[in-house]
This record gives C-alpha cells, sequence and structure tokens, in this order.
C-alpha cells in the first residue's frame, strides 16, 4: 500500500472543538493535562510512576483468569500480561462497545492507533515498556448500536432481545446471523479465513464478552494487544471507595456541570451530560439508574427496589460489581485500574473528556494525555487512478459531490457559464439610477436598492441554470465522479463509519492490519488515505 496524509480540518468531517484540539487552541488548554506530543509522555510518565503495585498484581491475575485458553498460542499477549506487574510498565487505551464482527472500521482503527502508539513510545523510552489495551465496554446497555454491520453495504443484524449489560449477553442464538455474515465475504481472497475466525469467536462462546475478546484477541494476538473487561467484582472493589464517595456527595455532578459550563463559555459544544448520580445498578436482568427521593434513599429505577444510605453503603461494599459506571465516571475507573498514560478516542469522545478533567482532579487521579484515534480511506490503484483523471485531488475529494461537478463543469465547459461582467455593468447602470432617483427624490433609494436586489437573485438563478444546462455536455465524467464518491464516502459518510473490514480482509488477510500499524502516525494528527 501507498498512503497520502491530509489535515483533518480538509476532510469537513469532524467538530470544531476536535480541531481546536489539534490546534493547540490556548482557550482549551485548562480542559486537558498534557499535550499529545512524544515529549509529554515522560512528565505523564513521572505522573503515573506512583501506580500502586498491590492494584498492578490484582491486574495481572486477572487477566490471566480472562484469558484462560487463549494464552497457549500467543506467547507475547502472555508476555504482556506479566509485564503489567512492572512498575516500568505503563498502558496505551483505547475502548469501544461489543459491536458484533468488529462493526464499523474505526473499530479496527482504535485498536491499530494504540498499538502504533504503543511502539512509538517504546522508541523515544526504550527503558520502559508500553502495553497497548482495548477495554471492551462490557457493562454498556445500548444493544441497538452494536447489534448490526454493513458489508458492501448491506446490513447484516443480530435480531435477539437485549438484557442487563451487552457483555453478559448470551451469543446462543447469534448463528443464523454468523452464517448470514460469512455468506456476504464470497469465496475468494482470505474468506475462509475470516469465516473460521467468526465461528470460532461466536459459536463456541457463552457471552458476547467472551466471543469480542476471541475474534479481536486473534486478529491482533501477534501484536501483544491486550483486552480488558472490567466488569469484575475484584476490579470493582477498587472502585468502590470512590462509587461510595461518588453516590453518596454527588461530586462528578457538580464538577463535571461546572468544566462544561466553562466549555460552553469558551464557544465550545459539550457531548454528554452528567446526573446527580452516574451509577446503574447492575444484573444479569437489568442495568437501570439510581435516584435519589425525595425522602432520602436510593431506587433502582422501574425495579421497585430501594436502599437507605446505610444499606446502599452495604450493598457497595459486598457487591460493587452491581454498580456500573456511566459514560462519565468510567474514564475514572479505567484510570484507576490500569497504569494509563494515553486514551485513544474518536472526535466525540476526545470531547467528553474534555469535560472530565475537574472531576479527575477531585479525585487526585492523573488525568491521561488524549490522543484522537487515527481516521483513513483505505481504496485501490483503480480509484486513485479515475481521481487523478477527473484531474481531482485526494483532497478536493473531500467536497460535496455537488460542488465537484460544478467545478467539473466550469474547469471543462467551452461556454462562459457566469455572468459577472454582464452584472458590472448592470451594477454601474443602477449606481447612475440611484442618483438620478436621489436628485428627484432621496426617499427613492430603497426602492432602486429593492429593484437590484431583486435583479440580482435573477441573474444568480439564470448562472445556474446556464451551469444546469452545460452538465448534459458532461454527463460521463460527472457519473464518474458520483462513482468514486459512491465508493470512498458510502451512504454519503466516511468509509470508516459505515463499513465493516470485512471486505478489507477478505482482499488483504493479516497484512491488512500490518499496512495499518506501519502507515498510522497517532501523534502526528493528519487522515489517511491509503491505496
Amino acid at each position: 500500500m501507498k498512503a497520502t496524509y491530509i489535515d483533518y480540518k480538509d476532510t469537513n468531517s469532524f467538530s470544531q472543538t476536535l480541531l481546536a484540539y489539534l490546534d493547540g487552541d490556548p482557550k482549551l488548554a485548562p480542559f486537558y493535562g498534557y499535550r499529545p506530543t512524544i515529549e509529554n509522555f515522560d512528565k505523564q510518565i513521572a505522573e503515573k510512576s506512583s501506580f500502586p503495585k498491590a492494584t498492578r498484581k490484582l491486574l495481572v491475575e486477572q487477566l490471566q483468569l480472562q484469558y484462560a485458553g487463549l494464552l497457549e498460542t500467543a506467547p507475547l499477549v502472555a508476555q504482556q500480561i506479566a509485564a503489567l506487574g512492572d512498575a516500568q510498565t505503563f498502558t496505551v487505551v483505547t475502548g469501544h462497545q461489543l459491536n458484533i464482527f468488529t462493526g464499523p472500521l474505526y473499530f479496527i482503527f482504535k485498536i491499530v492507533s494504540a498499538i502504533r502508539l504503543a511502539r512509538d513510545l517504546k522508541k523515544a523510552y526504550p527503558d520502559k515498556h508500553f502495553v497497548p489495551v482495548y477495554w471492551m465496554a462490557t457493562e454498556d446497555h445500548d444493544f441497538a448500536e452494536i447489534n448490526h454491520t454493513r458489508v458492501h453495504g448491506k446490513k447484516v443484524s443480530w435480531d435477539t432481545p437485549a438484557i442487563s449489560a451487552t457483555g453478559r449477553m448470551s451469543t446462543a442464538d447469534i448463528a443464523a446471523t454468523v452464517r448470514e455474515y460469512i455468506g456476504m465475504l464470497g469465496l475468494s481472497g482470505y474468506s475462509q479465513d475470516l469465516a473460521q475466525l467468526v465461528e470460532n469467536a461466536y459459536l463456541k462462546n457463552r457471552s458476547l464478552a467472551d466471543a469480542t475478546r476471541t475474534l479481536v484477541h486473534e486478529l491482533f494476538k501477534e501484536y501483544g494487544l491486550l483486552i480488558v473487561d472490567a466488569d469484575r467484582p475484584a476490579l470493582k472493589q477498587v472502585f468502590a471507595p470512590i462509587i461510595e464517595q461518588d453516590i453518596l456527595s454527588e461530586n462528578s455532578f457538580q464538577a463535571i456541570e461546572a468544566t462544561s459550563a466553562e466549555l460552553n463559555k469558551e464557544g465550545f459544544a459539550t457531548q454528554v451530560n452528567a446526573r446527580e448520580i452516574n451509577f446503574f445498578y447492575l444484573t444479569d436482568e437489568y442495568r437501570e439508574r439510581i435516584v435519589r427521593t425525595a425522602d432520602g434513599r436510593f431506587e433502582v429505577l422501574h425495579q421497585q427496589r430501594y436502599f437507605s444510605e446505610v444499606e446502599l453503603r452495604q450493598e457497595i461494599a459486598s457487591h460493587p460489581e452491581r454498580f456500573s459506571p456511566n459514560v462519565v465516571m468510567r474514564p475514572l475507573y479505567q484510570e484507576l485500574i490500569l497504569p494509563n498514560l494515553a486514551y485513544i478516542g474518536g472526535g466525540a469522545e476526545i470531547v467528553y473528556w474534555l469535560q472530565l478533567k475537574g472531576n479527575f482532579d477531585q479525585y487526585q487521579i492523573p488525568f491521561p494525555i488524549l490522543v484522537p484515534r487515527n481516521s483513513a480511506i483505505i481504496t485501490d490503484d483503480s480509484v486513485v487512478g479515475k481521481i487523478f483523471r477527473l484531474d481531482l485531488t485526494l483532497k478536493s475529494i473531500f467536497k460535496p459531490l455537488d460542488v465537484l461537478k460544478n467545478d467539473y463543469v466550469r474547469r471543462y465547459t467551452k461556454h462562459r457559464l457566469t455572468l459577472r461582467d454582464e452584472w458590472m455593468e448592470l451594477n454601474a447602470i443602477f449606481g447612475k439610477m440611484k442618483l438620478r432617483t436621489h436628485k428627484i427624490d432621496p426617499s427613492l433609494g430603497p426602492s432602486t436598492e429593492a429593484v437590484k436586489a431583486r435583479l440580482k437573485k435573477a441573474i444568480n438563478s439564470l448562472e445556474k441554470k446556464l451551469l444546469k444546462a452545460d452538465k448534459r455536455n458532461h454527463q460521463d465524467g460527472l457519473i464518474q465522479i458520483e462513482r468514486v464518491k459512491d465508493r470512498l464516502f458510502p451512504g454519503g459518510g466516511l468509509q470508516e463509519r459505515s463499513e465493516n473490514f470485512a471486505t478489507l480482509y477478505v482482499k488483504y488477510g493479516d497484512e491488512l492490519i500490518e499496512e495499518l500499524v506501519t502507515y498510522f502516525n497517532p501523534l502526528d494528527f493528519k487522515f489517511t488515505i491509503l491505496y
């Protein structure tokens, strides 16, 4: 593959807040820790160097249990788990929901970004060890977001009743969905390899968490990726003191509300809203919000279950695994149990992390360096060749379809499609008219301007008609532009946000991930085009 890089702002696909963060806008400086530069990781390492030895030991034990049966053929992963017990080992984390068959391409891009950043850090700090981690969002309960994926634009869904946290859902009835997905892979290239990976993951495991771990492990085990499922009693026990304090004192609500207000004051849109209590009560049957009632008790919504303050303290102490953090508290839990330096997330994630700095500060937990995941389009020489033959560039192809078409016609037309010269002449005439009417009656000036405005509107409309008429003379080129746009931007959006990795894996096999690791540069903040 070959790679071309362009600025994120030239893609017209990312929020102004993310672009401001990448540009180092000083107005955002109070809302994060260190800037994402290779030099600043030295400071982040120093902040995280006091990570508790007991937590490291617990983490190693828990991962060894979670990887039961998977480590025999993955010696590098086993070494990575053991390395977490060493005070000189640190993690680089990305997280995502348990999308079936990995969901959209950016799932893969997130993990590759973490792997590549860990490698880059090792080169910069050879006396330290850096482990890429995928944090599975096993406690998330938004099943509708993860129960489908798209291959060649066709949607394949797992239609089953959602219960509790998605990581705990059984995959017993997913076989038909697996067969449908495999049927989309065809018979060429590496289709059989991918089919076997998917069958082994989803048809031989009891839960969606197990299935996701198995598939992602097989794809990335040669790169030393560790996969963490934090929905475990022993890990939640570390979090228990914060769970109790936060529910009873509503600390996170106050801190995040204050930070969000400051962001809004500086002109930045916020992504999430904190609640007074930012925890759910979690069982195998349900995951429901906890709210404080008027009489001071704590209610599990829709379950007719109540706790007094004393009972709540006892429940947290005895069963911390039943208290599931929401989107604003999960990052705090992550940073509490991992010796982590950086979080790699999508644009929306980076924005909501900016709302969390005050909450980290009040709990005295180091805030990680925020690194936007790599974003990319993957295509081939034939498509790139068409782009160049159409006299377009890999940068201009991000423009809206109508703009590309109009520019193409204006570039190749044999006619003059603008009425700019004619309007300049008319504008001069209106200047004379306005002067004459003013001499007769100064109040007629607005009437003259109104006539001019109506004529200008009519001239603009006529220009559009000229352009539209001339498009008929360039149909072949315009059709080619449409096809290129459809290929690179399925459904009008970025390829990575809709298409599954399947078609690319079928074509390239394991080389796909190797090429992504080679060409992604997480700290360069450039959009990657691979072909």
